[in-house]
């Protein structure tokens, strides 16, 4: 009876432990649950501009991204030929940057202001880099009726070169100097001034400016992971870039028509490759030096 008795006793703490340990189990693997990090199928887990790391942590930097690339996730039109035209357009763009300092996603900059074409906005600022008249001569591009070099892609980002590394200079950040761009670095300079802040993150800008930096960053991460958002595109869809001659020009000439037909093209293909001549003919009494690209097949 009492050898019953004992397995009994050894029957009843076995099956004790076993619910202990059941119970145990399934309440490690809850809690592991639980303490798994959602991963967003769009969402990066971190982001930067120019290296500089963005604050991803605080709520409203988080939303304010978020938006930013929903909003361009489903502006399908645009965001597809941002993509196709920075085919053309980077190659342009890169080596500009990098000759004179500037951190590569400076480039995203320029989508963001323009889409990558020589817009016109309603207050006047004109080309891919958007240069109103007067900054723009202010960075030594000529703008005429005649000659307006804001539409001439490489004078123009190197005239925004030298914006962007007075602006690091003044506000020691990399992503303050893009902010600027938009918000201008008087009216950046004194709201953290009045905010006693330095930092863009904490800063309270007007609506465009403060979501300026958050456009620049969401068009970074869709166009150097366009497949993941929904965007494949094959290389034969991508605008090509192509071969060009350059003809130093220092005279006037006088028809841009019969000037186009003399190097076998017409006047539309060379108002497209050179969209900075402004009018049927380029007058220069003072013999300036110009450079006139001719295209050499595509059309």
């Amino acid at each position: 009876m009492k050898r019953i008795e004992r397995i009994s006793i050894l029957l009843t703490v076995v099956f004790a432990s076993g619910l202990l340990i059941f119970a145990t189990t399934y309440e490690s693997k809850d809690k592991l649950d639980k303490e798994k990090e959602y991963v967003s199928p769009y969402f990066p887990v971190t982001a930067n501009f120019a290296g500089e790391t963005t604050p991803l942590k605080i709520s409203d930097v988080k939303e304010r991204l978020d938006r930013e690339l929903i909003v361009n996730i489903n502006l399908h039109a645009s965001t597809i030929l941002a993509i196709k035209r920075a085919n053309r357009a980077f190659p342009v763009i890169e080596p500009i940057l990098k000759k004179n300092g500037i951190p590569d996603d400076f480039k995203y900059l320029a989508v963001i202001e323009s889409g990558l074409v020589n817009a016109v906005s309603g207050a006047g600022a004109r080309g891919v880099w958007q240069f109103m008249p007067e900054t723009a001569k202010e960075r030594g591009m000529e703008v005429n009726e005649i000659v307006d070099e804001r539409y001439d892609l490489e004078k123009s980002t190197q005239a925004a070169c030298s914006y962007f590394l007075i602006a690091k200079a003044k506000f020691g950040t990399w992503t303050l100097a893009a902010a600027s761009y938009n918000g201008g670095m008087g009216g950046v300079n004194k709201q953290m001034d009045i905010q006693k802040e330095s930092n863009y993150y904490d800063l309270l800008l007007t609506e465009e400016t403060s979501r300026y930096v958050f456009r620049i960053l969401a068009l970074k991460e869709i166009m150097k992971n366009p497949d993941k958002f929904g965007f494949s595109l094959a290389d034969e869809e991508l605008y090509a870039m192509l071969p060009t001659k350059k003809i130093a020009v220092d005279t006037t000439i006088n028809d841009l028509a019969d000037f186009a037909k003399a190097q076998g093209i017409n006047y539309k293909i060379l108002k497209i490759h050179n969209p900075w001549l402004r009018d049927k003919k380029l007058e220069n009494p003072t013999n300036k030096k110009y450079t006139i690209e001719i295209p050499l097949s595509g059309y």
